[in-house]
């Protein structure tokens, strides 16, 4: 899985930080979403596609693709 964020459109909920503190987290100064993993593992997806489903601004993009090999 590879994840990307939009800050443009991001609105600043939280609900990505809240649903998966390992791959989201938020700027102090301005509240916008920062991707800290954009490659989360395995155990971390159901959380990350959560927070993806659960963001009001729909910022949060998932790539399941899976790579070469």
């Amino acid at each position: 899985m590879r994840v990307t964020t939009d800050q443009e459109r991001c609105c600043g909920a939280g609900m990505c930080a809240l649903t998966a503190p390992e791959v989201f987290d938020q700027d102090e100064e301005t509240g916008l979403v920062v991707l800290l993993d954009p490659t989360p593992p395995t155990a971390r997806h159901a959380a990350v596609r959560l927070a993806a489903g659960s963001c009001p601004c729909a910022v949060i993009t998932l790539d399941d693709t899976p790579g070469p090999g």
